[in-house]
Parts: structure tokens; sequence; C-alpha cells
């Protein structure tokens, strides 16, 4: 495939819809022999690649890379979003249509493999190439590996270098106090000193959590441990800046539109590697400037969210050999530096971390420099239950007057019902 080196990043582990995954069929968790000639007709279902450009990249360079390397391989492309992926796969999986090859979200392999409608892959695939192995862990279930990263999204924290420079703030915050403390001391004339609402409030609140020392769930996904102190902290830390005024829930900016760092109605947000890329196309005189920086959010511990998107094999497929290949393939350097660029995410391989793109974008060289403090969101078979009701269920705490220790008890109740369920 004709790609150069000169960049890649990562992205996005978003929503999806609210099917939870009791009820579906079962299947064979490994997808019959994948030893013999990679053919036949096979389909790919993707929530990434999106938009002209996407769909140039996949349908011409990168599958037409794979064409070449399997011409006996029929690749039919069905595109979706992360808001209804969740829905066709389970709808997919009880019809007993589900397509031989899926990408989905970082956290999402536990639930599909424990309903054995994913196959297992050889271990040799781990190390095929260099992958970054803390961007492996979501790609297991039980000790065994399901998947492979394409892509990557973390969290970081985005801020303006000219607001602080006009303030005569010299460092980054160290911790919450100081982010606090900042925040307040930036919010002025109509601007917020800090945007933590502008990604996804599941995300955003997993990050703090992380931060703070706390985790979702037990090693073995069957018990809930957010709700101690580390959880309420991390809730009650949104409603502290808003009662500050240096945050506003109703002031959030949309996915792809210019963010409040971007026009300067916030000095600081929670954002993704991608923001970069957007900044570039949007704002140019923000990176010519230098006006962009970046830092880990820290309390207890530095946590960088880790989300993503992975590719894995339907345990179903009637071509296991040539769905097998196209996992491989979409999962191989240029295919990943590929869809990294595209999107402004982040590689999970290190033999890209020294390509130009990633030295460029200085979003994704600072998270690659973080790995060691990615945490994943998941880690229970329950999550596709779990995940959908995290944002709704702590909303109130922030909009409303719920405490976020009642919102987190609510929280822990549907959470601990959902794993009972599995």
């Amino acid at each position: 495939m004709e790609l150069t080196r000169r960049s890649v990043l990562a992205a996005i582990g978003a929503g999806t819809a609210t099917a939870a995954l009791a009820g579906c069929g079962g299947g064979s968790t490994a997808a019959g022999s994948a030893d013999g000639p990679a053919e036949g007709e096979i389909t790919l279902l993707t929530p990434i690649y999106e938009g002209a450009n996407g769909k140039t990249l996949l349908e011409q360079e990168i599958l037409g890379g794979f064409r070449k390397k399997y011409p006996d391989v029929k690749v039919n492309v069905d595109y979706t979003t992360y808001a209804q992926l969740n829905e066709k796969i389970t709808t997919g999986l009880a019809g007993g249509l589900l397509p031989d090859v899926l990408m989905m979200g970082v956290g999402w392999i536990p639930p599909f493999a424990a309903k054995k409608a994913i196959a297992e892959l050889p271990e040799s695939l781990a190390t095929a190439h260099d992958y970054e192995k803390r961007v492996l862990e979501p790609s297991r279930y039980d000790g065994k590996l399901y998947a492979l990263p394409v892509v990557l999204d973390t969290r970081i924290v985005v801020y303006r270098k000219d607001h602080f420079a006009e303030a005569g703030i010299k460092k980054t915050p160290a911790n919450w106090a100081e982010l606090r403390a900042v925040a307040k001391q930036l919010t002025k004339d109509g601007r917020v000193g800090f945007d933590p609402f502008s990604i996804d409030l599941r995300q955003c609140w997993e990050t703090f959590l992380f931060a703070n020392g706390g985790q979702l769930f037990s090693a073995d996904g069957k018990k809930v441990l957010f709700t101690d102190a580390r959880g309420v902290e991390a809730l009650q830390f949104f409603k502290d800046l808003i009662k500050d005024g240096s945050a506003d829930y109703a002031k959030k900016t949309d996915a792809g539109a210019p963010s409040n760092v971007q026009t300067g109605r916030a000095s600081m947000m929670m954002s993704t590697s991608a923001l970069w890329v957007q900044a570039k196309e949007q704002n140019p005189e923000l990176i010519e400037g230098d006006k962009l920086g970046a830092f880990v959010l820290a309390n207890r511990r530095p946590a960088m969210l880790q989300g993503g998107t992975l590719v894995t094999q339907s345990a179903r497929s009637k071509h296991p050999a040539a769905a097998r290949a196209l996992v491989e393939y979409l999962a191989s350097p240029d295919s990943i530096l590929g869809a990294a660029e595209q999107r402004g995410s982040v590689p999970g391989l290190r033999d890209l971390n020294e390509s130009g793109y990633v030295k460029e974008n200085q979003f994704v060289d600072l998270s690659l420099q973080n790995l060691e403090h990615a945490v994943s969101e998941g880690g229970t078979a329950a999550w596709m239950e779990i995940r959908e009701k995290i944002k709704p269920t702590l909303e109130p705490a922030i909009v409303g007057g719920q405490s976020a220790k009642d919102a987190i008890a609510e929280l822990g109740r549907l959470a601990e019902a959902a794993i009972g369920r599995m």
C-alpha cells in the first residue's frame, strides 16, 4: 500500500445504542479453521473511516493493498457509527448474520467474547508487530487474545499557552487543588477556566476517577469498585468547578465544532489528540503561534483514559481464513498509520513512534510518552449495559441538585445488577 510514514494517531471510544447483550445467541469461540486459503466474500463492519476521505482511504488504499495480497477475497464494507454499533452487532448476532470482521471500541471485547460472538485469535498475532504492551490489554478476555488495536484515543488536558502567560502562570497544574485554583484564576469576561464537559461525560468522569487512584471494577470484572470515595470525589470535583464559576456544563461544544479552547471561551479543556488536527484545519494560527499545549491529568496519580478502535473476527464466519487475513491486515503498520493520520489518533506500534506524523502532532507525542499512565474503560462482561447508564445517572448531580454521593451510589446499584445478570 502506498502510504508514507509521515504521521500517526488515534481516537474515540465513543457511545453505543442501549441494546443489552442478554438473550443474544451463542457460537463457537473459534471461527473454524483459519489455516486454509484466504478466499470468499466477507463483510467488514466499521464505525471509523468516516466521510469521503475515510471511505477513500479504506476502500482504495487499505483494501486496495489487501486485494493485491489476497485476490481471492472480496470485502464488502458496512459503515456505521459508534452510536449505532452495539445495536447493529447484537441484532446481527441474534439473527445469525454477524459480519465476518468487526471493529469495536475499547472495553467491548469482554462482553462479546463472553457471549462467544467473536473468535479467539492466535497469540502469535500479539507479537507479529511491535505493539505497545499497554494497548494490547483491552484486546484480551480471560487471558486470551480476541482483537488487535487499530487506533487509540486518549483523553488529555489541552490548554491555551497565551492565557497562561497573560495570567503569569508558569506551570501546568500537578493535582486537582492546583487545577481548581488555576481554573478560577483564568475565569474572566465570559471565559471559563476549564471545560471538562466537551468530551463524553462518561469518559470525563472515568479519567478523573483514574487520576484519583480509583478503579471501575475488580480484576475479574465481578465487583464494582468505583463507589468508594475516589469515585465520589471525582464527580464532586465537577460540582466544585461549577460552584466556583470556572466550568459550565451548558457551554460544552459538540464534536467537530470549534472547541472552547480554539475560540478562547475556555483556557483549559478535556480533549483528545484529534484536537491538534482539528485546530490545524480550523485555526492554524494557534498551531503556528504555539498557543496550544497539553498535559496529563493528575491527582493521586497521573491518568490518561485510553479508548480507541479494535478489530476482531466473528466466531461465525463462513470464511475464517479470509476474515483472519483481513484482521491482520487492518492491524498492520501501514493500515494503522493511514487510519490514525486520517482521524488524528494515536498509533499503538512502537515502530511508528518516530514517524513525522507523531512528532508533528504534539498531542499524539504526549500521549505516546505517557502510555504507562493509560487506563482503559470497561473490564467486565456487563460493560455494554453499564456504559450506557453512566452519563444519564451522573448528569443529575451536575445539572441538578443531586449529591455526588447519591449519584455514584445509584450507578453502583445499576452496575451490580447488570453484573448479577451475566
